[in-house]
């Protein structure tokens, strides 16, 4: 593996420009990307949740939706990464009640020329924050935390798998 210094800055141009990776060179390819998100409440906001008993509504179904929303805005919102056409995506809820803990996942495929891991990293972010949102009237303590890569393939970077527990 390459150490940091080694590797080209090639978000840079020769005059240390910042400029998007040129990409048109590359053939697509299926990249996929799975990252999450925990969220850390009371056990008792996590339950009320879950019955759907949030006086916001479902807060699930609009988490999933803004984190869907947001993946595909990516290219709005981290300056230099590149418009996508996204071909699946998904958010999905894992809760542990006991923990007080709500694991957000977002999956997503394309057939394109670069990664899609900041679309799965902000879907999953963006979907966290959500449920922040709609449920901080009842507790300001709730925290996100944890966002990270678990999985990629696809390119010439080959696979990721997130070995170590978070």
């Amino acid at each position: 593996m390459k150490e940091p210094q080694d590797l080209p800055l090639n978000h840079f141009d020769a005059q240390g420009q910042a400029i998007m990776v040129d990409i048109c060179h590359k053939q697509p390819t299926l990249r996929t990307a799975v990252a999450r998100s925990v969220v850390r409440m009371q056990p008792r906001i996590l339950q009320a949740i879950l019955d759907r008993e949030m006086v916001k509504g479902d807060v699930l179904g609009v988490a999933r939706l803004a984190g869907i929303s947001a993946a595909k805005r990516t290219d709005e919102l981290i300056p230099l990464s590149h418009p996508l056409a996204l071909h699946h995506l998904a958010v999905d809820f894992v809760p542990a009640a006991e923990a007080g803990t709500l694991e957000v996942r977002c999956t997503v495929k394309a057939l394109e020329r670069t990664g899609v891991e900041m679309e799965a990293m902000v879907g999953c972010s963006v979907a966290a924050l959500t449920v922040y949102d709609m449920c901080k009237g009842t507790d300001k303590q709730i925290t996100i935390e944890q966002t990270a890569l678990l999985f990629k393939e696809g390119g010439k970077s080959g696979t990721f798998r997130r070995e170590e527990k978070l």
